[in-house]
């Protein structure tokens, strides 16, 4: 039989509001002295988090995530170069040396103890326990070119014979290109843009992105250029105002531009459709 050795252990709590002491674990470190062994993990994605704290500020969340991970990381270092392991510490006076005691939102909790003969299945077991027992296996979300899958079956429908190719529009400083594109007279450019994303803050960076981007690239160019957007919902119906607002943020782009929602793409199909036929008709005269 494995001799069972002693191990100890501190879970990294996320603690959102100080006064009423609601929490959620993000992190577990465990440590065998008798190794010496130290294991630490903890939660690098907050979909969780947000369900549970709408308005936690994920950027902040991140950096103190990511300095915890260095620290513990140092602490490892040190154990291996220095021999910093001592028999009467525990699992919490080295993860103190990674975040000291304080005032913030992330906490340690009180230290746990128990004996194992494999200390990473102990580990996986003590995280499963303490973090990740009630995630929910990410739900697929859907890419941009799922937005457009079911416009190229609309164009087919409908019989609109256009070639639809990539154009790439440059300004002084900046460039854009658009996968699908035609011209007659002024270049038509079509993005489909999938808003089916992890959290609020993602869905409007994304629009954002556009916005700036496409304003960089109007400055300097001698493009006639019209911009059509067709955009997918997310599927978390409570990221509907993000969404709404992330359209908002479109139509500032400085270009004269469209956006249709996918539940528009007949809309977005006819237009299409009615450009090429005037195209047609203009080039039979």
């Amino acid at each position: 039989m494995t001799a069972k050795e002693p191990y100890s252990y501190v879970v990294l709590r996320y603690i959102h509001d100080v006064l009423t002491g609601e929490f959620v674990n993000v992190g577990l470190v465990m440590v065998v002295p008798g190794r010496p062994l130290i294991l630490t993990k903890s939660r690098k994605t907050f979909g969780r988090i947000k369900n549970v704290f709408p308005d936690l500020d994920s950027e902040s969340y991140k950096r103190a995530i990511e300095a915890i991970d260095r620290g513990m990381k140092s602490v490892q270092r040190s154990l291996k170069s220095e021999g910093l392991f001592k028999g009467d510490r525990t699992a919490g006076d080295y993860a103190r040396i990674a975040l000291p005691l304080d005032d913030s939102s992330l906490q340690w909790s009180p230290v746990g103890a128990g004996l194992t003969a494999d200390p990473q299945k102990t580990f996986d077991q003590l995280y499963l326990r303490f973090v990740s027992r009630y995630d929910r296996p990410s739900e697929r979300r859907r890419s941009d070119d799922d937005v457009w899958r079911p416009v190229e079956a609309k164009l087919k429908e409908h019989g609109v014979n256009v070639e639809l190719e990539p154009k790439r529009i440059q300004g002084n400083t900046d460039a854009v290109e658009f996968r699908h594109a035609w011209k007659n007279g002024r270049w038509h450019v079509y993005e489909p843009l999938s808003f089916d994303l992890s959290d609020a803050d993602n869905i409007k960076d994304k629009a954002r992105r556009w916005l700036g981007h496409l304003s960089a690239v109007k400055i300097g160019t001698t493009e006639d250029v019209q911009v059509h957007f067709i955009v997918g919902r997310p599927q978390n119906t409570s990221l509907e105002p993000a969404y709404r607002n992330a359209v908002e943020i479109l139509r500032q782009v400085p270009f004269d531009n469209k956006v249709f929602d996918e539940d528009q793409i007949e809309d977005f199909v006819n237009q299409i459709e009615d450009e090429v036929r005037h195209h047609e008709g203009r080039t039979l005269q």
